[in-house]
């Protein structure tokens, strides 16, 4: 990995609202070197100040708040916490990905919210769930029909679980998708809507194949849920990981 695992702190929601410093703690423990927010507008001085005590990195964000409030006033906690990369992880109705009016009208939203994140220096993408990838429009999913329709600055943060789920081929989709894609979100689970997810490496996701199409792209760990204790699901997708690196 030529940037520095990561960890979606949406995966350890919970724990963030008890002991935050703790839990960015632990994950620091665990070895990974970087963590994706996914609030920035929550004590963005706090959260840098620890950050930058442990040694991690926070080269990416969701930010589901550039779809409700002023713009600046988010951006300006983006900057606080030191993201470059600001990414919009859903908020758009599903409905929206079944036709090409509606993802014109995807697309005119995403390259509005960019022209704010220019003004930052920043880049804004799009994180897909498998309602991206399940329709089909002239053959493509409708994610692809989406790519094509965004600013060139705009990026994709592909959730290859998410992705896979929709019915997709997720190395070929990465291949086609290119350096659009900055960033993969890299889970492992049942590979179905509805069951939790577990460790990377436990489930029957074929990962090695995912971060080979997409080499360049940072990987961040994200488990929505998972039944067993989540420091361990960490610490295990962590080994297997860096396995991977090794080999």
């Amino acid at each position: 990995m030529v940037k520095p695992l990561g960890v979606q702190l949406y995966t350890v929601r919970n724990q963030m609202k008890v002991d935050r410093d703790d839990v960015l703690r632990r994950i620091a423990g665990i070895g990974y070197g970087a963590v994706e927010a996914y609030d920035p507008t929550d004590d963005p001085k706090g959260f840098r100040r620890t950050a930058d005590d442990l040694g991690l990195t926070v080269p990416s964000t969701h930010a589901y708040a550039l779809l409700s409030q002023e713009p600046d006033a988010v951006l300006d906690a983006v900057a606080t916490i030191g993201a470059d990369l600001v990414i919009i992880p859903g908020g758009i109705a599903e409905e929206d990905f079944t036709t090409r009016d509606g993802i014109a009208r995807a697309a005119d939203l995403l390259n509005g919210l960019a022209e704010h994140t220019d003004r930052y220096g920043m880049r804004l993408g799009y994180h897909n769930h498998w309602w991206e990838i399940e329709p089909k429009i002239d053959g493509s999913h409708a994610l692809e029909v989406l790519a094509e329709s965004l600013a060139p600055r705009v990026f994709l943060e592909v959730d290859t679980y998410w992705a896979a789920v929709g019915g997709a081929d997720v190395p070929a989709l990465l291949r086609r998708l290119g350096d659009r894609v900055l960033a993969l979100h890299v889970k492992d689970g049942p590979g179905v809507k509805d069951r939790p997810h577990t460790a990377v490496g436990d489930g029957v996701m074929p990962v090695p194949g995912y971060l080979a199409a997409s080499p360049g792209a940072l990987r961040i760990v994200e488990l929505d849920n998972c039944d067993t204790d989540i420091y361990e699901a960490l610490d295990r997708s962590h080994a297997y990981l860096s396995r991977l690196e090794r080999a």
